[in-house]
């Protein structure tokens, strides 16, 4: 038995997280389920600490339980009970401080088998707190709409994108692009859909 897995992407600014964080308010409210947010953001400039505030504000009034996690997805475990409503914001800014996660005075992204072993572990992880939770929510960023980049670093930012988004939304219940503000329906409870 597992709880419901749904993955949110979209553009920048498409409505992603606030549309997550009113499905999953709505649902725990029900349920009498504890709201859990993870975030993977770091305050790393001006304008990300301006957005982390924001994101802080938005939740207040929900009491959202928040797990600062950047990287090592996995330690989150822990903290998963059932009956738990959780959200992750988001993927790609986990992938970034993965990829540039220092070890050894080297990057992950420049280790032959770090990502792999990375992205493995991540696939793991997300099915164990889908065990554990009652609802799992992953927002990531559409980046893949962009023309490609010449530089080999940020191609394989992209190649990791795509394949966590692919594995990700082959293992959720619903998968849901974000346009607008509006929510389109790429997979509803387990079906395909095509526009």
């Amino acid at each position: 038995m597992h709880g419901q897995l749904t993955f949110i992407s979209g553009g920048v600014r498409s409505g992603k997280s606030a549309f997550a964080e009113r499905q999953l308010v709505a649902s725990a409210c029900v349920a009498g389920g504890r709201l859990v947010y993870i975030a993977s953001g770091r305050a790393v400039d001006k304008e990300m600490q301006a957005r982390i505030e924001q994101h802080q504000h938005d939740r207040a009034d929900q009491q959202w339980t928040t797990i600062e996690q950047p990287v090592s997805l996995e330690n989150v475990l822990p903290f998963i009970q059932p009956n738990d409503f959780v959200l992750w914001d988001c993927l790609t800014t986990w992938l970034a401080n993965e990829m540039y996660e220092e070890r050894a005075n080297t990057f992950c992204i420049q280790v032959p088998g770090c990502m792999e072993k990375k992205a493995k572990q991540l696939l793991e992880t997300v099915q164990q707190i889908r065990e554990r939770a009652a609802h799992f929510t992953i927002v990531s960023n559409e980046v893949l709409d962009e023309l490609p980049s010449p530089f080999t670093e940020t191609q394989q930012y992209s190649k990791w994108i795509g394949l966590l988004h692919q594995q990700l939304v082959h293992m959720a219940d619903d998968a849901i692009e974000m346009d607008y503000g509006l929510p389109f329906y790429w997979k509803k409870e387990g079906q395909v859909t095509t526009r």
